[in-house]
């Protein structure tokens, strides 16, 4: 019954959540608008049907997105009261630009692009959609830099006790958020690229399995198409999803690169900023210049591992240096020589405070969970990697036009879908409980105790009781469980419907001469 346990468990669990969302919301908000610009300039109806099929899924992600996102910053308020008293001064900027400015103009226009088709103009259309999709990732950009002043707070000076913003210019500039932010939107194109790519893989075997293209003898792709469902079914159909797949192949490989270059950097200014971070991720316990690709430790009885027991299995020498300093022999600083550096400078045991309530005065352990860091950095990398593999294999086995009819490969499509979700996730879980403990990271480059920086520990609304927080956390968990079932239905049954989901016009109803005029009729 542990409030800040409790509470670090809810913040965890919904915001790991909310981020599924997030990334797909990007990439996918970007492909979208470019499809309906070749469509605006070509004419060609397979661009069409791509911009309302995809669309139609973006639309959806995007509601949850919103409706699970609101709850992250309730939380601020009613579980880390004292983190957002530490933090109010730097963070209204950035949340507030996000807010008023990136979030309303995305929601409004978004607004604009579902009830305008067929009613503005088409150029005035198709900006409302570009608008959408820049909005969504410039609001990324507010939200990266009030993470990253977390990460590495800048700009600031601690006044009456709070960190007050003295360099405006400082925050929304920092190195750390340059970096992450074209980390983070790779990220997204890479999701938005395994979507496409897992989703067409679907539809393209569901054409063959049902006898609708064939492949001859020699060996050649006869597009073909079925009557008795529908126009939806049509050689158009198949254009549609050939060429999704291949874009969304491409932009997962384009993506992968970009995710490994600004990832590079990124971890260069980590091992500058947070070394313990990045030294717990490679598990080196000792100086040296050795990548870790298998290290082994033994369970203590609290249930965590520590350098006392750690047993480098295999690890490439000076892969490390050149993470770090892409340089080979270069030694990186390990855990046992960080600790009582972190020690000397920031103090062994919380302080004396009421504000750490039943934890003041108790000894601080500066090395994060090394199974959560050292794992989620390895299955990031993993997944990713797994994400580009795939992508330049559904290349090069549909350079012919069509995929292979095999079953198990058009499962293995659809899985591979949540190889993406699962790297930015890693990353994102690596990223933030590597900081601790603080909620807060001390930027190493400021001299003394009274830097700006916050103990986890001191994060948590003083006022709130286990119970509560307990109660909430099952609250909330069962509520985003209940929205995650709606949005697999909703985004399954739009799947499984192809582009007659979002275009049924396209069904023939022999029966019904009447138009359907009503509004709403995309957007359902």
């Amino acid at each position: 019954m542990d409030a800040l346990e409790i509470a670090r468990w809810q913040f965890g669990i919904t915001t790991v959540y909310h981020f599924l969302m997030v990334p797909l919301t990007i990439g996918l908000g970007l492909v979208v608008a470019v499809m309906q610009t070749v469509w605006h300039r070509t004419g060609k109806e397979e661009y069409l049907r791509m911009t309302k099929f995809w669309g139609k899924l973006f639309l959806i992600n995007f509601i949850m997105g919103v409706a699970t996102g609101i709850v992250q910053e309730f939380q601020f308020g009613m579980a880390w009261s004292e983190y957002s008293r530490f933090v109010g001064d730097v963070f209204g900027a950035p949340l507030a630009m996000e807010a008023l400015l990136a979030f309303f103009i995305e929601s409004t226009f978004l607004g604009l692009w579902i009830f305008g088709w067929g009613r503005l103009p088409k150029r005035i259309h198709l900006a409302t959609i570009w608008i959408v999709s820049v909005a969504s990732i410039l609001s990324a950009y507010f939200i990266l830099v009030a993470n990253s002043w977390m990460q590495h707070p800048v700009g600031t000076e601690m006044i009456d006790g709070r960190a007050t913003m003295v360099d405006a210019w400082a925050v929304f500039t920092n190195n750390t958020a340059l970096v992450t932010f074209p980390h983070t939107i790779f990220g997204g194109f890479a999701v938005a690229g395994g979507f496409l790519l897992g989703i067409s893989w679907y539809h393209l075997h569901k054409r063959r399995s049902s006898g609708v293209d064939v492949v001859n003898a020699s060996g050649n792709l006869i597009v073909g198409e079925s009557v008795t469902l529908g126009r939806n079914r049509d050689k158009v159909d198949y254009k549609v999803w050939i060429k999704s797949l291949r874009i969304g192949a491409a932009i997962a490989l384009v993506s992968f690169l970009g995710v490994a270059f600004s990832g590079h950097a990124q971890a260069q200014l980590m091992f500058e900023q947070q070394p313990m971070k990045m030294a717990a991720a490679e598990a080196a316990c000792h100086d040296g210049t050795g990548f870790s690709i298998l290290s082994i430790g033994n369970l203590r009885s609290e249930g965590a591992t520590t350098c006392d027991d750690m047993v480098a299995v295999w690890e490439l020498p000076g892969l490390l240096s050149f993470l770090a300093h892409n340089d080979f022999d270069t030694e990186i600083k390990g855990v046992n020589t960080l600790l009582p550096e972190y020690q000397e400078k920031y103090g062994t045991h919380l302080p004396d405070d009421p504000i750490y309530g039943e934890r003041a005065g108790s000894e601080i352990n500066y090395l994060p969970i090394m199974e959560v860091t050292y794992w989620g950095f390895r299955l990031m990398i993993t997944l990713g990697g797994l994400s580009a593999v795939a992508a330049g294999v559904a290349l090069w086995l549909t350079r012919k036009g069509t995929v292979p009819q095999s079953k198990w490969l058009s499962r293995l499509a659809l899985f591979g879908m949540l190889a993406p979700f699962g790297a930015n996730s890693a990353g994102w879980i690596f990223t933030e409980m590597g900081r601790q403990p603080f909620v807060v990271a001390p930027n190493p480059s400021f001299e003394g105790i009274d830097q700006v920086f916050m103990y986890t520990a001191a994060a948590v609304s003083p006022g709130v009781s286990g119970g509560e927080m307990l109660f909430s956390l099952i609250t909330l968990t069962l509520v985003y469980a209940f929205l995650l079932v709606v949005e697999v239905v909703l985004l399954t049954r739009y799947i499984r419907g192809g582009i007659g989901s979002a275009m049924p016009e396209l069904h023939d109803h022999p029966d019904d001469d009447s138009e359907d005029t009503d509004v709403l009729s995309f957007a359902y």
